[in-house]
């Protein structure tokens, strides 16, 4: 009851700090409606389950040989040992949350006796901070969904510090205890669930429940185009296609291997800088995040500042190309492409750009051309590329001797990794903004998803070879071969110190992929001049920045030497985007022009029109 008489007959509220009327919004006005969409809900819950059992009933889906569930609790279990191992320090983990619970317990029975108006007090802001998850004011205002918030950031918070205080852990097993840690808190959150999400349940008592339907309706249909799996959607897909909106620079694909295109792009000046310009994006992704819109695109701002540009498009492996390794990909990518570089405009050097393990890849390619004395790429642009993995961030959690067996067991047996694999991945790195709140909007509140084509790129997922991936994996990742001086490659044993070209290395101050300190650390290896830049934001979106925008900012310093926050101390802080800087920086090394060339020259005929082929295979 919200109200009482007291002896004198008047009326009064028995908790001065609740409103009744707050809680109008959760009240159900239509029970039977409420009901009948509750079990069109359940229909569709049932429709996804029949399309998650369908695959795995009729064998189309095995079960996995990497079991990240086994994972995660031999890692966490070693957190656990090392806490109730002694009785001193069980006691102290507990009275450090138990005193914390006490402390919200104080705060929520002040709020409903009028004490405490919801809005934090100042021990409250010191241990929880600002949470994007929890910007409905119900999660402040009301006493029961801030006593939820209080609960949830606290116990989070002291499960974080458990693993950072444990003692006695490798380096590794605490990365990813960490890691492990941060997914199961952030699926825990209540903000996850309709009943203790404010916004879900105020939106599901003013539909009736229509929001279910629709979510469950969509949780279905997702399942169902993951073949069995989950394949979350982040945007509308129906709103974009390859060469209708995304990848629209004019050009022609020149050239084509077993493992890539190389496309060549139309002028759009009279006369181009003599050096051509050869970009190698990753094949973990497609090469059109560099040319997603003629606004954004990078490919489109090089050709219109004069460069004639080729672009390695990678084919989509399947179990064709189980055997394709790395030196495939330097012999019949990087090299291919150089000597298509050539047929197509006489010019034997090139100015060359590596973007992430495209980066990596150029970068073992010039150690390994440094032995052969070729010189065909005369200068290397690194674009959040990765040479040393001493820093490698939150992927290394997923690379360790024992889950590298398990994924080569299950690549080799069907030829290559299945792209949802690598996506899914990658949204764990961020899963408070990739997954969890797209859950929320698509399946609690029943939303669709808006129209984003950066989004749409990141779901365009890519498989990965069998021999490239492991290969990678093993002398990246788990044994920074590269760095070492210790990879083999095409019979040689290829160090970063031959390298003598000029380099120009950009790092993003945010990526979680290619960390600042991990690209900053790889440009001491290199054996010649390096400009070490670092741009704002992250993975992409720094890199993918336009100038007429005027996002973000770019840093340019000394020399790359000593420790990462030393350099950014000191480091000049610019206005804008890096891409001027980076053409200034290769117009410095060989301004020389000559009249514009078409595609392909007089010694190559065009295979089809840019964007290509390869690019069109989707997982």
């Amino acid at each position: 009851m919200a109200e009482k008489t007291d002896d004198k007959g008047q009326t009064g509220q028995e908790f001065p700090g609740f409103d009744p009327k707050s809680v109008e919004a959760y009240v159900v006005k239509d029970p039977q409606a409420l009901a009948m969409n509750f079990a069109r809900a359940l229909e569709n819950l049932g429709k996804a389950a029949s399309e998650w059992l369908g695959p795995r009933e009729r064998g189309e889906i095995g079960d996995s040989v990497a079991d990240p569930m086994t994972d995660l609790v031999k890692t966490l279990s070693k957190v656990t040992e090392y806490w109730i191992s002694d009785p001193k320090r069980t006691l102290e983990a507990q009275t450090l949350l138990f005193s914390s619970y006490i402390g919200i317990w104080t705060r929520t029975l002040n709020q409903f006796s009028g004490q405490y108006s919801g809005q934090p007090v100042a021990s409250e802001t010191d241990t929880l901070p600002k949470d994007k998850r929890f910007a409905d004011d119900d999660w402040m205002k009301n006493p029961f969904f801030a006593l939820l918030r209080q609960l949830y950031l606290v116990t989070a918070s002291w499960a974080d510090k458990l693993v950072n205080e444990a003692e006695g852990l490798d380096e590794h097993t605490r990365h990813k205890a960490a890691f492990y840690v941060k997914q199961v808190t952030a699926a825990l959150s209540p903000a996850n669930f309709a009943l203790t999400n404010p916004e879900v349940y105020r939106e599901t008592v003013a539909s009736n429940g229509a929001n279910l339907v629709a979510g469950m309706k969509m949780f279905a249909e997702d399942i169902a185009a993951g073949g069995g799996d989950l394949r979350l959607r982040h945007t509308d897909a129906t709103k974009f296609a390859i060469g209708r909106n995304m990848a629209l620079t004019p050009g022609k694909v020149v050239a084509q291997s077993e493992v890539c295109e190389v496309i060549q792009y139309e002028p759009s000046t009279e006369t181009v800088l003599k050096r051509p310009l050869l970009i190698c994006p990753p094949w973990i992704n497609k090469f059109y995040i560099l040319d997603l819109n003629p606004q954004k695109s990078f490919i489109k701002w090089c050709v219109d500042q004069g460069h004639t540009v080729f672009v390695i498009s990678w084919v989509n492996p399947d179990e064709r190309h189980a055997k394709k390794d790395w030196e495939s990909y330097m012999r019949e990518g990087i090299d291919f492409a150089l000597t298509t570089v050539e047929k197509a405009t006489g010019e034997r050097q090139v100015n060359a750009i590596g973007y992430c393990v495209g980066g990596t890849l150029l970068a073992a390619t010039l150690a390994y051309h440094a032995q052969k004395k070729n010189s065909r790429i005369a200068s290397a642009t690194f674009l959040t590329t990765q040479v040393d993995f001493t820093h490698a961030g939150d992927l290394k959690v997923f690379v360790d001797e024992e889950q590298i067996a398990a994924m080569e067991k299950q690549m080799n047996a069907v030829g290559y990794l299945d792209g949802s694999k690598m996506a899914t991945a990658f949204n764990m790195l961020r899963a408070s903004e990739l997954i969890w709140p797209y859950v929320v909007s698509n399946y609690l509140k029943g939303k669709e998803p808006m129209p984003f084509d950066l989004l749409y790129w990141n779901s365009d997922s890519t498989r990965m070879g069998a021999a490239n991936h492991a290969y990678y994996l093993r002398n990246c990742y788990l044994n920074n071969t590269l760095s070492k001086g210790e990879m083999k490659l095409a019979g040689k044993t290829i160090s970063l110190k031959d390298i003598k070209i000029p380099v120009y290395n950009l790092a993003t101050r945010e990526d979680h992929i290619a960390p600042p300190k991990s690209v900053f650390l790889g440009s001491s290896l290199f054996g010649g001049p390096v400009d070490f830049v670092l741009t704002g934001s992250g993975h992409i979106a720094g890199v993918v920045n336009p100038p007429d925008k005027q996002k973000y900012q770019y840093w340019t310093g000394g020399k790359a030497e000593g420790q990462y926050e030393d350099w950014l101390r000191g480091a000049e802080e610019n206005r804008g985007s890096w891409w001027p800087h980076w053409h200034a920086w290769a117009e410095a090394k060989d301004d020389e022009r000559v009249p514009a060339r078409k595609p392909g020259g007089k010694a190559l005929n065009a295979i089809a029109d840019a964007p290509g082929t390869y690019v069109l295979e989707r997982v």
